[in-house]
């Protein structure tokens, strides 16, 4: 999409040709998705879940009962032109990397197991020191951040031309990095590029998946809490490029249900005293959020959602000051049955 933010009009590209889809991150979440996608094109499964292929849209008055799939009213890709790719610091392919994560049953990935081993990971930006718990041999090397960025556009354009592509877009389903705070190093284009080759500590790797994906005409989009995309300086370069970005965290699970609670408390004008949540995991989720660094990414984008519903500056008489306490356990004999409590 060409942006519109600097006063040009926006204009769709055709959903024509071959999509690929490159997850930085090949764990629960990136392998779920794409056995997901397969399992749906072999015709062994619906897309429950899927807005984009089970939703349909209201056209007219409801008396008029026009109510297409939005698939089949929205140009979207189709299923069968989807290539997925990704990057991650563990070499295990899509296959043995599901079996790890234990969100699918073997009656799942049997069927396909096929198409999952053929996918393995393209070596990623990966630095310990932002996701703590986790410890990668398939990792780049270079001479500073701006070359590890450039790494990344050069497999960008590799995968394109290997597979034939007409489109790519990127969607991080890597683990929570540490929190990071909004810097000088990420105001501007300039110095973000500069702090990128000073190897500065605040350019975390998902900003160099973000950049590295603008800078090659590549829609971005962050499935994680952490900062990433969400800078001055790659809004500015987005707008500039006229690529679509957008994310801040999947939200799929007790934030979603928070989303689904909260307005409808706020339609009825109920107060809110208090909100406390606690999360039980197992998985390698748990593991990272575990570490008080990433929690702190986790727990601020968990806090922000209720403020921005509430509006208790709005509505201080029945939301100001509302108590609101956000838990993480990891217990790994849960494994990636997460188990989620709310007091309300």
């Amino acid at each position: 999409m060409q942006s519109s933010s600097t006063g040009n009009p926006s204009k769709i590209r055709p959903a024509s040709g071959r999509l690929g889809i490159i997850t930085p991150g090949l764990g629960a979440v990136a392998t779920t998705f794409i056995a997901g996608v397969e399992s749906v094109r072999r015709g062994l499964s619906q897309p429950v879940g899927s807005l984009t292929q089970m939703a349909t849209i209201r056209l007219g008055r409801r008396a008029e009962n026009r109510v297409p799939l939005i698939k089949e009213f929205v140009p979207l890709a189709d299923l069968k032109d989807i290539v997925f790719g990704a990057w991650d610091p563990i070499p295990d392919d899509a296959y043995t990397a599901a079996k790890k994560a234990g969100v699918l049953e073997d009656r799942h990935l049997d069927p396909i197991a096929d198409y999952l081993k053929a996918i393995k990971p393209m070596p990623a930006v990966f630095e310990n020191k932002y996701v703590t718990r986790i410890h990668g041999t398939n990792v780049k090397k270079g001479k500073n951040k701006r070359d590890l960025a450039e790494q990344l556009r050069q497999d960008i354009r590799d995968f394109k031309e290997k597979n034939k592509l007409d489109r790519v877009v990127i969607v991080w389903c890597a683990s929570t990095e540490i929190y990071i705070k909004a810097g000088p190093q990420h105001a501007t284009l300039a110095q973000f590029e500069k702090a990128m080759e000073a190897n500065d500590d605040a350019i975390a790797p998902s900003m160099l998946y973000a950049y590295a994906a603008i800078m090659e005409g590549v829609a971005f989009c962050n499935g994680a809490p952490n900062l990433s995309v969400d800078i001055p300086a790659l809004i500015q370069l987005a707008n500039e490029k006229g690529v679509a970005i957008s994310g801040k965290d999947f939200k799929t699970g007790q934030t979603w249900m928070k989303t689904v609670i909260a307005p409808g408390l706020k339609a009825r004008m109920l107060g809110l005293a208090g909100w406390y949540s606690t999360n039980i995991l197992g998985n390698r989720d748990g593991e990272v959020l575990d570490d008080p660094a990433s929690f702190k990414t986790k727990e601020e984008s968990k806090l922000s959602v209720l403020h921005t519903i509430l509006q208790p500056e709005k509505y201080p008489d029945l939301y100001k000051g509302f108590s609101h306490v956000v838990r993480i356990n990891y217990y790994p004999p849960r494994g990636d049955n997460k188990e989620g409590w709310d007091n309300i």
